[in-house]
């Protein structure tokens, strides 16, 4: 995709190390951020401007955390700072770390650490009035949404149809389906994506925190309140925030946040002034909200206000023919985080197809770590997977060969230059080369028009070919678009 450099959000990366702040660009290339390297602390000092900078991420040195302090106090404007360590331990206490980092990230972090120390920074930056430009985050961030099948389509054109408006979300799904992953391209697609994404998990938190974690507190509110500290509704101000495991919440605080919804403002905790808020809500839960209200464990006016406009996430086990798409998307990533890659045999693929996944898309992610970890750069056959995937017996002699043959067809379909194992299958019986390659690109049309609406201009674009030549292809073949968006 040729993107354009501008709506790339830029850091600034200050390493000595030339290969650590090689690796770490890279990293955040992948992820649509523009990363400008420094070899030293002291060549800072020739930059005029910060603003135009998400985050500073600088490696240990020798009076690091004063310089800090005394460049935050020198610029008001100056981005939050990322501590980067290499392999040799901090020379810093952690309150040394908390008070000048937003985090601190290691030479062998994962890719949840560096996106959560971006999204902190992001946070921070906001709370601190700093100046957002472009947009917030790029979709293509949140990939769990890969996938050809109906369900998946249903869902990423309910986010296109509820994500300009300001009605409130109920999310609803099994764990590990995607639902923070649908939160946060709403929040991308809304008028609001230049504001904060805030997400809090309310299963998470212990009951006597959550009212301080979502409202904030004064100063010797209660024991351990050493000073007042904004609460996540504050954070979010102007955003949204994510309400995750909303089923979770104690019912004291669901009257707290009915009136919150109600009314637009709320109290910290240990002040009696109102404090208007400007925050879009989605929520998510994975358990059955009607049947806890029959409990009596919440609240059934909350339901009705939460669940304006419900997303049902399907679980993973009812979109098997998504598996290879999603299996190709989270080895790729894997190659970038890691740098570490595994090919998968048809037998290994239909194996993965006929489980249920009980854990979802997490579980699945899960699994391909692990097949890069055994099996760096190797080949995971059916033997290689773990035993509660493979049915006992199960081999590729044993699935068949015509009958694997048969299914590979439909499972790497909406893959375009790739099979599982990154090379090309010929069936046994020979193949129409022709025939076949017409019916691959009639079908990458038809699912192209199918996600735009009907809009050729978008599916064009979607297709990398010139508008004018998709409908001369539209023509040729016969397609009929659906009914035109204007």
């Amino acid at each position: 995709m040729g993107k354009n450099k501008k709506s790339a959000k830029k850091l600034l990366i200050i390493d000595s190390d030339a290969e650590q702040s090689l690796k770490l660009t890279h990293q955040l290339e992948f992820i649509d951020y523009e990363a400008k390297v420094l070899s030293s602390h002291t060549l800072l000092e020739n930059m005029s401007d910060l603003a135009e900078y998400k985050a500073i991420f600088v490696a240990n040195f020798h009076g690091i955390v004063e310089w800090g302090r005394q460049l935050a106090a020198s610029n008001e404007r100056c981005p939050p700072l990322v501590l980067l360590l290499g392999n040799q331990p901090a020379d810093l206490s952690q309150k040394e770390i908390e008070m000048t980092f937003v985090g601190c990230l290691k030479s062998s972090h994962k890719y949840a650490e560096l996106s959560d120390i971006l999204h902190r920074a992001e946070v921070r930056g906001t709370a601190a009035t700093q100046p957002v430009k472009e947009s917030s985050s790029n979709p293509e961030l949140f990939r769990s949404l890969v996938g050809n099948s109906r369900a998946i389509g249903r869902v990423r054109k309910m986010i296109d149809q509820v994500a300009p408006t300001e009605a409130t979300v109920l999310i609803l799904g099994e764990s590990g389906t995607g639902k923070e992953v649908v939160a946060r391209n709403i929040h991308y697609y809304s008028n609001r994506r230049n504001k904060p994404f805030v997400p809090i998990n309310c299963g998470a938190i212990p009951s006597e925190l959550l009212e301080s974690e979502l409202f904030g507190h004064e100063k010797g509110s209660f024991t351990g309140a050493v000073g007042a500290r904004q609460g996540r509704f504050e954070l979010a101000e102007g955003g949204t925030i994510f309400l995750d495991e909303i089923g979770d919440m104690p019912l004291n605080m669901q009257v707290k946040l009915l009136r919150v919804i109600q009314e637009r403002a709320f109290e910290r905790v240990g002040s009696n002034k109102t404090v208007k808020s400007d925050v879009r809500i989605v929520a998510a839960t994975h358990r059955d909200l009607e049947k806890l209200i029959e409990d009596g464990t919440f609240r059934e006016d909350l339901y009705y206000r939460l669940n304006v406009f419900p997303v049902e996430m399907p679980p993973l086990q009812t979109r098997a023919e998504d598996l290879p798409l999603l299996v190709n998307e989270l080895i790729t990533r894997l190659e970038h985080e890691k740098k570490s890659s595994v090919k998968l045999t048809p037998a290994a693929m239909m194996a993965l197809c006929n489980y249920d996944w009980p854990g979802n898309v997490r579980e699945l992610a899960n699994l391909m770590e692990r097949m890069t970890i055994l099996h760096p750069y190797g080949v995971v056959d059916v033997s290689d997977l773990p035993s509660k995937i493979v049915p006992h017996g199960s081999s590729e002699e044993s699935l068949g060969d015509s009958d694997l043959m048969d299914a590979m067809p439909k499972l790497v379909s909406g893959m375009p230059g790739k099979s599982l194992n990154n090379h090309p299958r010929l069936p046994r019986d020979g193949i129409d080369l022709k025939q076949h390659l017409t019916e691959i690109e009639i079908s990458l049309i038809e699912q192209a028009l199918d996600e735009c609406s009907g809009v050729v201009a978008h599916a064009a674009n979607r297709l990398k070919i010139r508008r004018t030549t998709l409908v001369e292809k539209m023509r040729k073949y016969g397609i009929q678009r659906p009914e035109e968006v204007s």
